[in-house]
Formats: structure tokens, C-alpha cells, sequence
């Protein structure tokens, strides 16, 4: 139970602008055949998702927290993702897994306030892409 219960934490740590990298858990997981990879699968999409929960949450206020020190997404990746955002509407959050700009993604999804349900079907759909191939890669190379 704690191999899923880290690979959770990493799963939603990942997801928020923190330094952690939730593939790297789940890879060497697979690679050392350490729990059923169905299991792993669903544990780091439903973890990652809620990480974008979070910050869909902290996009609501994006006003208010932006001129926080502590605040992680610094102004020009906040705009940046805006325009993006603006420009491709809420298609990007299927992206939502990319480094850095994933991030501001979900900020910038909360901000515009794109209804929730949606978000997160999107959000949850690019990020079990993602863990997929990391999986069948994993398989594939201990196969």
C-alpha cells in the first residue's frame, strides 16, 4: 500500500509547481515490477488530476496571490499561458502535463473560469495519456 501511497503524493506534488517528477516514481515502479500497473495508472492520473485541482483553485485568485512572494508561476509564465489559453481555449489543458507551462495551464484555466467538469476531463485525459506511454514504455523495456 505505501508504493501507491508515494507514488499519489509524487503523482499530485508533480502536478502543482513544485520540483517533483511523479514519471521518474512511476517508471522505476513499473521497471522493478513493484505493484499492478493498472493500479499504478489510476493512483498517479487520479493524484496528478487532483494537483491540477489545486491549481485550478489557486487560478480563482490569481488577483490576489500573483503579488505573493511564495506565489511559483512568475508573471511573464502567468501571461504567457493567457495568451496561449486564449488562443486555443480550454484544448490546452489537455497539455496540462508539459513542464513549467502545464502549470499555468490549470492557473490559467481557474482564472478564466472554465467550468469544472470539463477541466477536469481534460486535465485527467492528457495526464493517463501520458502515464500510459510512461507504463507501456516501462513494460515494454523490462519485457
Amino acid at each position: 500500500m505505501a508504493i501507491y501511497g508515494g507514488l499519489f503524493v509524487s503523482a499530485f506534488l508533480a502536478a502543482t509547481v513544485l520540483p517533483v517528477s511523479s514519471e521518474v516514481v512511476l517508471a522505476g515502479l513499473v521497471a522493478a515490477g513493484r505493484g499492478d500497473p493498472a493500479l499504478l495508472f489510476t493512483v498517479a492520473t487520479i493524484g496528478n488530476t487532483l494537483g491540477s485541482v489545486m491549481n485550478w483553485i489557486m487560478g480563482r485568485g490569481i488577483d490576489t496571490l500573483q503579488t505573493k512572494r511564495w506565489f511559483p508561476i512568475t508573471r511573464e509564465q502567468y501571461e504567457h499561458a493567457s495568451r496561449t489559453f486564449r488562443r486555443f481555449g480550454a484544448w490546452t489543458l489537455l497539455f496540462a502535463w508539459l513542464p513549467v507551462v502545464g502549470d499555468a495551464f490549470t492557473v490559467a484555466a481557474g482564472a478564466a473560469r472554465v467550468h469544472f467538469g470539463l477541466f477536469v476531463v481534460l486535465v485527467a485525459l492528457g495526464k493517463a495519456a501520458r502515464y500510459a506511454v510512461i507504463i507501456a514504455g516501462g513494460l515494454w523495456a523490462i519485457a
